[in-house]
């Protein structure tokens, strides 16, 4: 720490009444982010950050010319066939953002053309070009990119603050104008009609919730779209989709726990939608076309989902395809001509299993490594014999290959390179299981370097998420390659309240069982002690968003098990938020935190765990917490408060705060930008455990 001192911010008591429990909230006013005081209290705050991470600068420096160095900056990834055309982005060097591209795709060539060095290919056409679009903006998202059937129409959307509020345009490929149709305020997903003649899109509520799905016929004003479908169950949010086979529009209705799914005929896009299946309460589902019928994933008396399908012609009964089957949760079907091919997990791993349609047995595809991730990468085409998938591991950079549907050969399309001497062999992958509270094993993914000693002496970073389902399955970094070198371990810690075991999983860490989210963790960071890799004081916790809840609760729970916290974009102060159903996303949120506006046992039980409810007069290990001033998922005020506390609470504590002034819950948008982010915050890791 700097001998500067913090800024304070001002002490506004706010009185909320809940279930007979009064609580005052003296930063509430850090939620009008109108008030006069709020924007120079965050700029005070990032000042102070800058002055206290002075003299890591050179460092960050360091670190930067790292991944930079080892990325190849002017890349290309694998074209993708669709129709006449191989499709593909391209990157260069010295430049912020993709670039859109395709190339005629000869007449029967199946295998996409070779890539070379990365630079344009012979016979391109540039779609869009992300650097061309952003300008001088210092953000810059593009939300749809959507071709039209014929292959002539672009529908892409732009988001120049952070906001995820966008901006719809077609752009004529047969002309390269862009059309007059300019639609403000999307959100993201759209789909074309078979004809190209019209396109569905999606806009959000005064909450951010996507509710509205349009029908906007080319050539009029947006003023004359018509509402496909309004959702007026606020716990509901809504997309569009065109299927593979492109014969069908599907307008899908999800809250956490139930679906619906309409379907409007691609070739009619004026015919009314109707439900495949209406909803039920607590059955989830998902649609994929496949010929005369509707393939259905679904959770009805399958926790871990089965497949089935109905009618195309007279949805109604569901017929059993692949039986449930527990332990095996199944996450997706992509459905071809003549295969079937479902994504699933298992054992705390991801598989790929191909369904041939015409005799021959199923089988899974096999992967070497006891560690990695794996499914599908863009599938555009339906008559084809050939998938893509995305295979990658803690050691192994990610990886494209093809596979032939009728013989499982796997044919390797790319590796993402990585400059400066890589070798895998340096590093080792292990899979270890920590014992929680009750029990309950839990699976820790970990990357080190090779020969890394087991006697505590190595710091540690220790990564996690655990909420909605989501899986946090193992994935390659360049940037920790940085942390690697430096003698530090990686881990991810695979706990309840995600995915990765199956649903139970993802149950067992929700609602009344969220604390098991924040145990679990616990006993990974104790399981890494245990196990030699590390030490308390040597291990730095990391997690974003609901992830950045998670480093909150520990905090408050297990200060001493750490040595550092990062907490980015974290949602914080989450029983506040969740009160509040004026709030963006809350009332959606119910069905994974309960309603604690109606329930008082809810109520007394997010208030034992939330952070900024819990912090206390104790030492805190070093936080750094990193948020975005126009994040519309996680608002900047919740980080903003809880420092603010945290500085009152425990005024010996290093506590940061920085907030990115022009961007959203994804934080810098540009490559380049997020790299220095990166660098910043393995900066302040390498310093709290003693390796800057």
């Amino acid at each position: 720490m700097t001998s500067e001192q913090p800024p304070t911010a001002k002490r506004v008591p706010h009185e909320r009444v809940h279930h007979g429990d009064t609580v005052v909230d003296e930063y509430f006013w850090l939620q009008d982010k109108e008030d006069p005081d709020t924007v120079p209290y965050l700029e005070a705050e990032n000042a102070f950050t800058t002055a206290a991470t002075a003299h890591l600068e050179p460092l960050r420096e360091t670190l930067f010319g790292e991944i930079k160095s080892r990325t190849k900056e002017t890349d290309l990834s694998v074209p993708t066939r669709k129709g006449g055309y191989w499709y593909y982005t391209r990157t260069e060097e010295g430049k912020q953002y993709g670039i859109h591209c395709r190339v005629p795709a000869a007449d029967g060539r199946m295998a996409p053309p070779e890539i070379g060095d990365g630079a344009a290919l012979p016979g391109e056409e540039v779609l869009l070009d992300g650097n061309e679009l952003a300008g001088d903006s210092e953000f810059f998202a593009l939300g749809t990119f959507d071709l039209s059937v014929d292959g002539q129409l672009l529908a892409y959307s732009t988001d120049f603050s952070g906001d995820e509020r966008f901006t719809l345009r077609v752009k004529d490929l047969r002309t390269g104008e862009v059309r007059p149709d300019v639609i403000e305020d999307a959100f993201y997903g759209s789909a074309w009609s078979a004809d190209g003649s019209t396109l569905f899109y999606v806009t959000v509520d005064e909450a951010w919730r996507p509710y509205r799905v349009w029908r906007h016929t080319l050539g009029t004003p947006a003023s004359e779209d018509v509402i496909v479908h309004e959702e007026p169950d606020e716990r509901f949010w809504v997309g569009v989709e065109l299927t593979r086979s492109e014969r069908f529009l599907l307008v899908d209705i999800n809250s956490k726990l139930t679906s619906e799914v309409l379907v409007i005929p691609a070739d009619a896009p004026d015919t009314p939608p109707r439900p495949i299946a209406p909803r039920r309460q607590g059955v989830e589902y998902s649609v994929e076309h496949h010929g005369h019928r509707f393939l259905i994933l679904h959770n009805d008396g399958a926790e871990d989902f089965a497949l089935s399908y109905t009618s195309v012609d007279n949805p109604g009964d569901w017929t059993t395809l692949i039986e449930h089957q527990p332990g095996t949760r199944l996450l997706q079907v992509d459905a071809f001509s003549g295969h079937l091919v479902v994504s699933l997990r298992r054992d705390g791993l991801t598989g790929v299993r191909v369904v041939p349609l015409h005799g021959a047995a199923p089988y899974d595809i096999a992967f070497p490594e006891p560690l990695y991730s794996v499914g599908p990468e863009a599938n555009l085409e339906y008559d084809t014999t050939s998938f893509r998938l995305h295979y990658v591991s803690m050691v192994t950079p990610d990886s494209v290959y093809d596979c032939n549907l009728d013989s499982g050969e796997l044919t390797l399309r790319k590796q993402k390179p990585v400059l400066g001497g890589f070798d895998p062999a340096r590093y080792e992958q292990h899979r270890e299981w920590a014992i929680a509270d009750d029990g309950t094993r839990v699976p820790i993914s970990i990357v080190a370097r090779a020969g890394t000693p087991r006697d505590g002496s190595a710091p540690a970073v220790l990564y996690g998420y655990g909420s909605y389902e989501s899986s946090m399955d193992p994935w390659f970094s360049i940037p920790r390659l940085s942390l690697l070198d430096r003698g530090v371990v990686f881990a991810i810690a695979h706990i309840r309240g995600g995915g990765e075991m199956g649903r139970r999983w993802y149950d067992e860490g929700k609602l009344l069982a969220k604390k098991h989210t924040f145990t679990d963790f616990i006993a990974c960071a104790e399981h890494m002690v245990k196990a030699g890799w590390s030490a308390p004081e040597r291990v730095v916790a990391r997690g974003g968003s609901a992830g950045g809840l998670l480093m909150g609760a520990v905090a408050n729970l297990a200060p001493a098990s750490f040595g550092g916290i990062v907490a980015q974009v974290p949602f914080v102060d989450a029983l506040n938020t969740i009160l509040d159903p004026s709030l963006p996303l809350t009332v959606t949120e119910w069905e994974e935190w309960g309603n604690p506006l109606e329930d008082p046992e809810v109520y007394a039980y997010m208030k034992s765990y939330t952070p900024y409810e819990n912090v206390a007069a104790v030492p805190y290990p070093p936080i750094l917490a990193v948020t975005s001033l126009n994040d519309t998922r996680v608002l900047y005020h919740e980080p903003a408060k809880w420092v603010a506390r945290l500085r009152v609470a425990s005024p010996g504590s290093e506590v940061l705060l920085k907030t990115e002034m022009g961007a959203g819950h994804g934080g810098p948008s540009g490559r380049y930008d997020a790299w220095r982010e990166e660098a910043f915050i393995a900066a302040w890791v390498l310093d709290k455990v003693g390796k800057a």
